[in-house]
């Protein structure tokens, strides 16, 4: 009995010993499964994006469009001036268009402009060229004109009227410039649209208006990248010659004596030629019959003198 108990005993405390170790470890963190959970068979459909809220506006609309680099420019606008206007110093803000500058103050322009925009209730529209438009004419183009063309080809440039970008459609063909009257052929200029589109024709020089330099109720200003080149100044037409004087003829003659103090008209002139030609034909014929009679009493004189010397003897 004894033996019994005390293994019964040892068999306890080992049992408990056992346990006691298993409690006293710290429990193992689960191993996670590799594996990725396999969904329901009914579980709904996940969206391939989320949708997007109405109250926030689209990414593309929050900022501006960035201009391209190789977008092109646009061109300078000058906001309207207070006081008075200055052609000259308008174009100056917008710089590159020195060489126009310069034609218009050397031709006497930019001041007549200055005068009517600022002392009258004209108004005009100026196709400015750019410098560049200049540095493309053949070399020694502007230094070969005269005083007064270098003037006309810059009022070839000026309209003398206010024209904003949706009357250009209104022009009729040939439109006047301060160069001269197209009536004659000699200054014609052309402006045509297409959409928003001025194309500008001056029988030389194609292009299309650039962009607008300056505009209000007196003024507009726009850029041309060409210059325009009237036909006048470069290509004139040849000068007709003055027609020859005619040369006197009978019927000229026959007018003169109509137109004659003396009158008579075309039979007065016939009788006067009929008359001189009859004097004439008298005059010849009394001097041959004065030569002939001459003649016969020359050799009676002769004879007459021997006769009465013979006589004497």
């Amino acid at each position: 009995m004894t033996k019994r108990g005390v293994f019964s005993l040892s068999i306890l405390l080992v049992f408990l010993f056992c346990v006691i170790n298993t409690l006293a470890q710290p429990t193992a963190a689960p191993v996670q499964s590799t594996a990725p959970p396999t969904p329901p068979a009914n579980a709904p459909a996940k969206p391939a994006k989320p949708p997007t809220s109405a109250a926030k506006p689209p990414a593309s609309l929050a900022k501006p469009p960035i201009q391209s680099a190789k977008a092109p420019a646009q061109s300078v606008q000058i906001p309207v001036q207070k006081g008075s206007i200055d052609v000259t110093k308008i174009l100056a803000k917008a710089r590159g268009y020195t060489v126009f500058i310069r034609l218009l103050k050397s031709t006497g322009l930019a001041a007549q402009l200055y005068g009517q925009l600022n002392n009258s209730n004209n108004g005009f529209t100026v196709f400015a060229p750019t410098d560049t438009a200049f540095a493309n004419l053949k070399p020694g183009t502007i230094n070969s004109l005269s005083d007064l063309q270098k003037t006309q080809l810059i009022q070839y440039h000026i309209l003398n009227s206010v024209i904003g970008l949706s009357n250009f459609q209104t022009l009729s063909n040939p439109v006047p410039t301060e160069a001269g009257d197209t009536s004659a052929g000699q200054f014609p200029l052309n402006v045509t649209t297409a959409g928003n589109q001025v194309n500008i024709s001056t029988g030389l020089v194609n292009t299309t208006m650039g962009g607008t330099i300056y505009l209000d109720n007196k003024l507009a200003i726009y850029r041309v990248d060409s210059v325009l080149l009237p036909l006048d100044i470069f290509s004139p037409t040849p000068k007709k010659a003055a027609a020859p004087k005619p040369a006197l003829s009978d019927s000229n003659t026959s007018t003169t004596a109509a137109e004659s103090p003396s009158g008579g008209g075309t039979a007065a002139a016939a009788a006067d030629s009929s008359t001189t030609g009859t004097d004439a034909a008298k005059a010849n014929a009394s001097g041959a019959a004065s030569l002939s009679t001459n003649k016969m009493l020359l050799p009676i004189g002769i004879a007459m003198v021997a006769f009465f010397a013979r006589k004497g003897t």
